[in-house]
């Protein structure tokens, strides 16, 4: 869901979380407001296991999908609720653990609304994961080169570029000057429809600059001389993804300089563009793509040189983003195939009796297998006095009377080593019906925590959400219950 603050939300920030008083960098140039500051987290494999669904096929949002050598999978994180990416290393991409802990804290301290920033990690055993902020409208190689309604305009393409500026700028200004495979697949779009640039390019897994990786007809020559890269690659990088704002295709730079030489800018340039701008500024932003792309660094111009000009180049500036692009917020493209059962249209209702009803009629069936039998110490100790908490508790939930409920679950909770998701769905729904709602979505994500693959988890996290006011986080969690939903019952079919 990115980062996005509203008198709703709110509570579902960490308690840790502040706003920042410091400038981002970007108020020198008019665009800066504060950016929320939030802290580093370091996460357990076992959190954004249960926050993947046990990294799930249905979570990858990777373009490539589970083809893709770092896969990227859309997660829910349990501490907060918030949405997030969380990408994950093969076990061979970091050996040393240290240095993947250094650089994943150095890139975790920039705080940017240019950038998806990076928000927590994991390193535990082989495994290596970054957790940054959840961008809902995919990338700029998917708006550009695969679009399906509509073509990026002229106005939104210069704003991708003087935002991509800004991004460089203030990552080069807090002193990391590299960036890694700069691309249109890096650049994503984010819940208000604005370009950012992935954190996950600021990462790089040697200390000499070794990790440049992509199609050799366009990385920068001093790549292909040395292995390495320097600081003035990135203005290179920048150079290519201008190439591809304007072209609409991704065109070798070698093949897009000898048009530009030879004066034939216009065959360059995306014909569904035609009309909609100046020759001048269609030259200008050639003329700074060909400035980039100069063979020997020194030659190339500095970020913060490319600014002005860009921003000069500005179009509809105060039209938002998601305007330029035709974007409805609000609407999140979700598979319109997948029905709801009763319990999700329950909840995508926000109707408590009903979801109450269905709850109640279930009762512990989806228990079995789930939670692990008591020790010993248990059935020979205290396990009567639980037996009776949890009777008390069904006995008020079932006369709704769920602030008792609440009392009895939460004792019968704080006794038990191994606790049901029955039972924290139940809990949920009375802290729900009581206007509870952090404590409703704590419930409901601790459900998906002990079972990771039940629906019901993700319905009454889409109850609470929608009850907060974030319509299209609850919507997601909608489409994932019903995917969950179908996945099982396509499963009973063919036993």
């Amino acid at each position: 869901m990115g980062v996005r603050c509203s008198r709703v939300s709110a509570c579902l920030w960490p308690p840790d979380f502040k706003h920042s008083t410091s400038s981002d960098g970007l108020a020198e140039n008019g665009h800066g407001h504060d950016y929320p500051a939030f802290a580093f987290e370091e996460f357990s494999l076992e959190e954004l296991r249960a926050a993947t669904d046990g990294f799930s096929a249905h979570r990858i949002v990777s373009e490539h999908g589970e083809k893709a050598p770092n896969i990227v999978y859309r997660a829910t994180l349990f501490r907060s609720g918030r949405i997030a990416a969380v990408k994950r290393f093969p076990k061979s991409a970091w050996p040393d653990s240290k240095q993947f802990l250094e650089e994943a804290k150095a890139v975790g301290r920039l705080r940017s609304k240019r950038l998806a920033n990076l928000i927590g990690c994991c390193c535990e055993g082989g495994e290596r994961l970054l957790v940054a902020e959840f961008m809902p409208y995919e990338t700029l190689a998917k708006h550009l080169f695969h679009w399906e309604t509509q073509p990026l305009n002229w106005a939104m393409r210069v704003r991708v570029a003087l935002y991509l500026a800004q991004a460089l700028q203030y990552c080069s200004s807090r002193g990391r000057t590299l960036y890694h495979d700069l691309n249109t697949y890096r650049v994503l779009f984010d819940e208000d429809a604005n370009p950012r640039l992935s954190c996950f390019g600021l990462m790089k897994n040697s200390r000499d600059g070794k990790s440049y990786s992509t199609n050799l007809a366009f990385t920068p020559p001093e790549y292909l001389r040395t292995g390495r890269i320097v600081p003035e690659s990135v203005a290179y990088s920048f150079g290519t993804v201008l190439l591809d704002l304007l072209s609409g295709k991704h065109i070798p730079p070698s093949h897009a300089l000898d048009m530009i030489q030879g004066r034939n800018f216009l065959v360059l340039m995306d014909s569904c563009l035609e009309g909609h701008f100046s020759n001048a500024d269609g030259m200008e932003l050639v003329r700074l793509a060909s400035s980039c792309l100069q063979y020997e660094p020194p030659d190339r111009p500095l970020i913060k040189s490319l600014l002005a000009s860009l921003t000069s180049l500005q179009k509809d500036a105060a039209l938002p983003s998601h305007d330029l692009m035709g974007i409805t917020l609000g609407v999140q493209e979700l598979d319109q195939n997948l029905p709801l059962s009763p319990l999700g249209e329950a909840c995508a209702k926000g109707d408590i009796n009903a979801i109450h009803d269905i709850l109640e009629s279930a009762g512990y069936m989806y228990d079995e297998g789930v939670v692990s039998e008591p020790s010993f110490q248990m059935w020979t100790g205290q396990i009567q006095d639980n037996l009776n908490f949890q009777k008390q508790a069904d006995a008020a939930f079932g006369a709704k009377d769920f602030t008792t409920a609440i009392a009895s679950y939460t004792q019968f909770i704080d006794s038990e080593t191994s606790v049901s998701p029955t039972v924290f769905a139940r809990r949920s729904l009375s802290y729900l019906a009581n206007s509870q709602l952090q404590e409703a979505i704590g419930d409901a994500m601790q459900a998906q925590v002990v079972f990771p693959q039940w629906p019901i988890a993700h319905f009454l996290q889409a109850a609470v959400l929608f009850s907060l006011g974030m319509e299209r986080d609850a919507r997601q969690a909608l489409h994932d219950g019903a995917s969950l939903e179908a996945k099982t019952n396509s499963k009973l079919r063919h036993v």
